[in-house]
């Protein structure tokens, strides 16, 4: 398990005591750690050489035991790093949100809107409904009161007709009585019988003479009914103008909406086709990139066989009697020194060699389970989707850095360990011979091999020196691949954020545009109703003209009939008054 921990050294009596690990903080998983309660600490190895207070990163077995440790500065940064990262994005994520959340709020509010207005014309719609459903009723009641006058038109005629056999009658009556006049004698007169005839006729007559005011009343009554129906007639008519006015307006409207959409379309599809490009470009990148990891791996064989090459030289060294590294000790001044003086530097020699070697393998050790995490960390990459890439190869770059760096420490500890072990061996020998011990010579004509270790650690450099620089490529690669990818997420968000407000857009201009068709056919349904009403109407306008028209000559008719009867009457009284005048003269 890995711990972040504080190095601690006591002091002694003599000085610093044996550094500490005090456990902080622990981590649960990729991206969680949790605080480690109370004041746990672990021993540190011996090859733990860091200052107080210095924080590193500490992996502990089950029991306990530390296997491995390191500075923690760059796990600490790269720790940082993706909680930044990880703190944008989702800050990112919660602006688009609110983004989203503010759209959807003025949609509805658009719809809402929309909704009462279709309401407010649906209402509009079922009052003119109403209103011509009682147009109608009333253009019932008026062509019923247009059958009323027909039939009283009718009975005026009837009358009109009896009124002329009254008339012909009375004008036979008055032909018969100026023969009477004009063959009486002065002394003659009428009878009474002749005068009672003529009185019942002149009756009969005055009687015929219908009452205008009863046509009057109601023709006057329907002629306003008349005129109160169109004026509303009128009223629907400027209203339902206004109405289709308003749905060529909202027509127009429409139109361009469709124009906008169509726009819309295509501005997305042109962003599609960069998004598609990017992607392409995307690809050519990761192929970069797999080429230039293909090429560290290339080096870190041919480093691996360099450093094989320079293991087996100096395992040549320490197998064959026949090769050296180089003379650096000075035999005559271990011949001359103290055999105890001698003694002592050997013990010391052989004690700093157990202590080097240790570290050496604890190193080497170490090194073996870099290989084996980086090995892992390339076989969960090729499992790992997209975003859990990116984080792997951060994770891979540092182990592989880790690796690199210990691998060239490593290098000079290898070496300066060889040369501890023959300057060890020399001195052994030279022990052994002042203590009288048999001590195999070294060859006379031994080989040289610092020359050729120092090719190849020259060599190494160089393998060393273009892997760094080629890491240095496929770094920034890896960064460009993943703005590139945080390019295309933004744009595939932007893209699906787009398409379903053009969706939604396009599903409302469907909607607006069944609604306006079906305002379209309620308005021609009205027009045609208000159509027959409107020719109704006119038909009993003319008619109420006629009927007026007509009313007026019975009028003038019975005016003059009237006043024929009195003139008529007043003649008969005065043929009765000259009779009775003469018959008492006589």
């Amino acid at each position: 398990m890995l711990y972040l921990a504080e190095v601690q050294k006591k002091a002694g009596f003599i000085g610093s005591g044996k550094p500490e690990f005090k456990l902080l903080a622990c981590q649960r998983n990729e991206y969680s750690w949790s605080a480690v309660t109370g004041d746990e600490t672990l021993v540190a190895p011996d090859d733990a050489s860091y200052n107080a207070g210095a924080l590193v990163m500490v992996e502990v077995s089950g029991s306990r035991q530390v296997q491995r440790h390191y500075e923690a500065g760059r796990t600490l940064t790269n720790i940082l790093q993706n909680f930044s990262n990880l703190s944008k994005k989702s800050k990112t994520q919660e602006e688009e949100i609110e983004q989203w959340k503010q759209s959807l709020t003025f949609q509805s509010q658009e719809l809402n809107r929309r909704e009462m207005e279709i309401e407010a014309r649906q209402e509009q719609l079922e009052q003119a409904e109403a209103d011509l459903e009682k147009v109608e009723a009333q253009r019932q009641e008026i062509e019923t009161l247009r059958q009323s006058l027909a039939q009283q038109q009718e009975e005026l005629e009837r009358q009109n007709k009896n009124l002329e056999g009254a008339w012909a009658q009375l004008n036979g009556e008055m032909r018969r009585l100026e023969e009477m006049r004009a063959e009486a004698t002065p002394a003659a007169g009428l009878d009474q019988a002749q005068v009672d005839q003529i009185q019942a006729v002149l009756n009969r007559l005055t009687e015929a003479v219908m009452p205008m005011e009863t046509l009057r009343e109601p023709i006057a009554h329907a002629t306003d009914g008349l005129t109160y129906h169109q004026g509303l007639l009128s009223d629907y008519r400027q209203a339902l103008e206004n109405q289709r006015q308003s749905l060529e307006r909202q027509q127009q409207d429409l139109d361009q909406q469709r124009i906008d959409l169509v726009q819309r379309w295509a501005d997305w599809h042109q962003s599609e086709a960069a998004l598609i490009a990017q992607r392409e470009d995307l690809k050519l990148r990761q192929n970069t990139l797999k080429q230039q990891q293909e090429s560290i791996q290339r080096l870190s064989d041919t480093l691996q066989t360099q450093g094989n090459l320079h293991q087996k030289l100096y395992d040549l060294l320490n197998t064959s009697d026949k090769v050296r590294l180089s003379k650096k000790v000075d035999v005559d001044t271990l011949e001359a020194m103290p055999l105890g003086d001698l003694t002592s530097l050997v013990s010391e020699l052989e004690k700093d060699m157990e202590k080097v070697s240790r570290f050496v393998s604890d190193q080497e050790e170490e090194l073996t389970l870099e290989r084996q995490a980086i090995e892992e960390i390339k076989a969960k990459m090729e499992q790992a989707n997209e975003f859990e890439r990116i984080q792997i190869e951060t994770e891979l770059a540092e182990e592989q850095d880790r690796y690199q760096m210990l691998n060239e420490t490593l290098v000079g500890q290898r070496r300066n360990l060889l040369e501890r072990e023959e300057v060890l061996s020399q001195h052994q020998a030279v022990l052994r011979r002042r203590q009288g011990l048999s001590v195999e010579e070294a060859p006379v004509n031994s080989v040289d091999l610092e020359p050729l270790l120092n090719l190849v650690d020259e060599q190494r450099q160089q393998t060393v020196a273009a892997t760094q620089a080629l890491e240095a490529e496929v770094k920034q690669t890896q960064e460009g691949i993943s703005q590139v990818k945080e390019a295309i997420a933004a744009q595939e968000q932007d893209l699906a954020s787009r398409r379903t407000e053009i969706e939604t857009f396009e599903a409302e201009l469907r909607q607006r545009q069944l609604d306006l068709a079906a305002l379209g056919g309620k308005l021609a349904v009205c027009e045609e109703l208000l159509n027959p009403a409107q020719d109704s109407s006119n038909g009993l306008r003319q008619s109420l003209d006629a009927l007026n028209t007509g009313v007026t000559k019975i009028q003038e008719f019975n005016d003059y009939q009237l006043q024929a009867i009195a003139e008529l009457r007043q003649t008969v009284m005065n043929a009765i008054n000259a009779a009775t005048h003469q018959m008492a003269a006589s």
